[in-house]
C-alpha cells in the first residue's frame, strides 16, 4: 500500500517537509524495534537518500541497528564519503555489502519464466539473493531508500533493484545485467515494463515472507539554474509507489531533442566518477540522442580505473568495449566472461556499436589504456579549456569557432533521446 505520496514537476521538497513526511510514514510502523536501512552509495549522492537516511536515523534513534549501503559491485564507501553523504549518522552503524560472499539465497525464479520474458533469448534460472543481514539479521523493518531515475539495466532505477541487485550476490548481479544487455539497452532505458524488472518483481514475490520491506523513493530534477531539487517523495510496501515515482521521473528526467546530436560533451564530477564502470553513464544516457558518426566527449578528471572491482577491471582491459555480437561471441567462448556476466553486460552497454565515436578524457588513464578498450583518447587539459564545465549549463552551446554542441553536467540525472528514437531491438 501507499503510505505517502507527494509530487509535482515544479515542486521543491525541502528538509523540513521531508522530515514531516517521514514522521507521518513511520507512525504506521511505531512498534518496530530493530530497523535496517538500505540507502544507495556515494555514486547516487544526488538522490537525496543521504538526507533521508539521516532523518530516518534522527526519528528512529537506537531502533536503527544497521545501515547497509546498496553497493552492488561498487567499492565500499570511505569514512569521508559516509560523512559527506549521511551527515551526522554514526559510522558505527554502517555495514559493507560484500557481494561475492555475504549472501543468502531465498529461492529461484525458474528458467521457464526467464525464457518467457526474454522471448527465448536466455534460458537460465535466476537466484533470489540478498545480503544475509536482510534475511537473517533479525530486523522487523527494512527500509529501502533511493531515487527513481532512468537506468540502463532495469529501465528505471531503484525499488526492488536496490534489494536484489544493490544488495544481491554475484550470480544475481551477473544474470540481471546480462538479461538487460541481451535484450538491448535501448529497448530498456526509461521503461518500467521490461524483462529485468519482471524478474525482479517475481523475486519480490518469492522473498516477501522473509523481508519486511518499506520503500521510500525520491524523484530529483534540476531547477532552471541546474540545482537539484526533490520533486517527489513516495513511500509504500509494494510496486505502486515505484509506478508513481517512475511516472514523475518520465516527466522531469527525460529530455527529448528535436533531432540527433552531432556533438555531446559530458562532465563527470571527479568526486563521484572514478571508473568507467560508473562514468559510462555518459554513454548509456546519451546514446539515443547521438547522431550516426557523431561524437561523445567525456570529461572525466577523476577516472583512474575501468572497473570498480579488480577482477572486472581486468576483464574490461582484456576484452574492451566492442560491439554486441563481438562481446556475445567472447562470452560464449571464454569462461572468465561466462562467470562474470555483469562485466560482459557492461562491455555491451558501453559500446558505441561503431555508430558514433567516444572520446574519453580520463584524468588518470593513459592514451594506451583508453585506446586499448576501443575508445578515442582525449587530452583532458585542452578539452577542459575548450569546454569549461564550470561555465556551462546543460543544454545547447556554440563554441568560439562556431561549433554547436550539447553539454550535460551530470549524466546520472536523466535520459536524453532524439524525437525519432524508438525502443526497437537493434541487435
Amino acid at each position: 500500500m501507499i503510505y505517502y505520496s507527494e509530487s509535482g514537476a515544479e515542486k521543491e521538497l525541502g528538509r523540513d517537509q521531508v522530515r514531516s513526511a517521514l514522521k507521518t510514514v513511520l507512525e504506521a510502523f511505531g512498534n518496530r524495534k530493530r530497523v535496517l536501512i538500505l540507502p544507495p552509495d556515494i555514486t547516487r549522492a544526488h538522490s537525496g537518500a543521504g538526507m533521508l537516511t539521516e532523518l530516518l536515523w534522527e526519528n528512529l534513534g537506537e531502533r536503527v541497528t544497521d545501515i547497509l549501503p546498496a553497493l552492488g559491485t561498487h567499492a565500499a564507501m570511505t569514512g569521508a564519503e559516509l560523512g559527506k553523504m549521511f551527515g551526522i549518522v554514526p559510522h558505527s552503524l554502517f555495514r559493507e555489502h560484500r557481494w561475492r560472499t555475504d549472501i543468502e539465497e531465498l529461492g529461484r525464479v525458474p528458467a521457464s519464466f526467464i525464457a518467457g520474458v526474454t522471448e527465448g533469448r536466455l534460458t537460465f534460472d535466476y537466484p533470489v539473493q540478498v545480503n544475509r543481514l536482510l534475511a537473517s539479521g533479525g530486523h522487523d523493518l527494512i527500509i529501502s531508500v533511493g531515487q527513481v531515475v532512468p537506468h540502463e539495466v532495469t529501465g528505471m532505477a531503484n525499488y526492488n533493484k536496490n534489494v536484489f541487485v544493490g544488495c544481491g550476490g554475484s550470480e544475481a548481479i551477473n544474470k540481471s545485467h546480462f538479461i538487460g544487455a541481451v535484450y538491448g539497452i535501448e529497448n530498456i532505458l526509461g521503461t518500467t515494463d521490461n524483462p529485468v524488472r519482471a524478474v525482479l518483481n517475481r523475486a519480490s514475490e518469492i522473498a516477501a515472507p522473509r523481508l519486511p520491506l518499506l520503500y521510500i523513493l525520491t524523484v530529483v530534477a534540476p531547477d532552471s539554474e541546474g540545482r537539484l531539487k526533490i520533486r517527489g517523495l513516495f513511500a509504500g510496501d509494494d510496486i505502486e509507489c515505484f509506478n508513481q515515482a517512475a511516472a514523475l521521473s518520465r516527466e522531469v528526467n527525460f529530455t527529448t531533442l528535436p533531432e540527433r546530436l552531432k556533438k555531446v560533451i559530458v562532465w563527470l564530477d571527479p568526486e563521484e566518477y572514478k571508473s568507467t564502470w560508473l562514468g559510462n553513464k555518459s554513454i548509456y544516457r546519451t546514446r539515443m540522442a547521438i547522431a550516426d558518426d557523431g561524437e561523445l566527449v567525456v570529461l572525466a578528471p577523476g577516472v583512474k580505473t575501468f572497473g570498480e572491482d579488480h577482477a572486472i577491471d581486468q576483464l574490461i582491459r582484456k576484452y574492451g568495449y566492442r560491439t554486441t555480437p563481438e562481446i556475445l561471441s567472447f562470452t560464449d567462448g571464454n569462461d572468465d566472461l561466462k562467470e562474470n556476466l555483469s562485466a560482459a553486460a557492461h562491455l555491451i552497454h558501453g559500446s558505441p556499436e561503431n555508430r558514433f565515436r567516444v572520446t574519453y578524457a580520463a584524468g588518470h588513464l593513459t592514451r594506451e589504456e583508453v585506446e586499448s578498450v576501443g575508445y578515442g583518447f582525449g587530452d583532458l587539459a585542452s578539452l577542459m579549456q575548450e569546454y569549461d564545465p564550470l561555465s556551462l549549463q546543460t543544454g545547447f552551446h556554440r563554441s568560439a569557432d562556431g561549433e554547436e554542441f550539447y553539454f550535460i553536467s551530470n549524466p546520472a540525472t536523466g535520459l536524453w533521446k532524439a524525437a525519432d528514437q524508438t525502443h526497437e531491438d537493434r541487435y
